[in-house]
């Protein structure tokens, strides 16, 4: 009993940011203040209202979808190369594919900052693109590597010995029956990019995304339209957590750790 006693004093404490962020978001006062001295919908009415904000989400969704597409299609493929190698160094591989999730993200920011200027891709949204995609990357490749381990070998030997080609036992045999953990890892990677901020603030440039803007209003001034925005990003990513439980449930995926 104590260690659930425990447990449930930990999970409370980490909810009480969200306990009061939400209530604050449906506030009337000018100001933020808990408890709320009176119910309004005013803040929620200047984000959608506000042409920046409007604009910081629609990069981040451009972003996002961009980033999280490119990190499937090249975390499925490293995932499917890693575990189906036979060659000696492929833990190497693996490790190097994970090195994002282990090196702080001010290191990261800053190779790619380095990088990205060398192309002239500083300060644009393929930049940027391209540095959510290095993020996502490993979520990628740890979600689609239980995956594929969890695909029988046999099946693909079996569409290959009946004289399919390696195309064809790919789009016919092995795509479909990876959708689901497919589906749910581009959905992990959209979450991880649109909530990014370290690396957006070095390579964005003049471009505003939601936790960008959301970082540079709490530096100049407390804008109580924030906790509005905080609700909207709770609410979507405990909906698409769920559906991402739900989708590598269906593939007989693990989530990752």
């Amino acid at each position: 009993w104590l260690i659930d006693v425990v447990g449930v004093a930990i999970l409370l404490f980490l909810c009480l940011p969200i306990a009061i962020v939400i209530p604050m978001s449906f506030s009337s006062a000018d100001t933020l203040e808990f408890p709320p001295p009176g119910f309004s919908l005013r803040w929620f009415e200047s984000f959608f209202n506000d042409p920046r904000w409007l604009e910081a989400a629609k990069n981040s969704i451009i972003v996002a979808i961009a980033s999280s597409t490119l990190a499937v299609i090249l975390g499925s493929a490293a995932a499917y190369g890693l575990v189906r190698a036979t060659f000696r160094g492929t833990r190497v591989l693996e490790a190097n594919f994970l090195m994002p999730l282990i090196v702080p993200q001010v290191i990261t920011a800053l190779a790619l900052y380095i990088y990205l200027a060398k192309f002239g891709l500083l300060g644009t949204l393929p930049g940027m693109i391209i540095g959510h995609t290095v993020l996502g990357l490993p979520y990628v490749v740890l979600l689609m590597s239980v995956a594929i381990r969890s695909f029988d070998v046999r099946i693909e030997q079996a569409a290959l010995s009946l004289g399919a080609s390696w195309q064809l036992m790919f789009w016919r045999v092995l795509v479909p029956n990876l959708i689901p953990s497919m589906l749910a890892a581009w959905i992990f990677a959209f979450i991880i990019s649109f909530d990014e901020v370290i690396i957006t603030v070095f390579l964005s440039g003049a471009y505003d995304t939601i936790p960008k803007k959301m970082f540079n209003e709490l530096v100049l001034r407390v804008n109580p339209t924030i906790t509005a925005i905080a609700t909207l990003l709770i609410t979507f990513t405990v909906i698409t957590m769920g559906l991402i439980a739900w989708l590598a449930k269906r593939g007989g995926v693990s989530m990752p750790r």
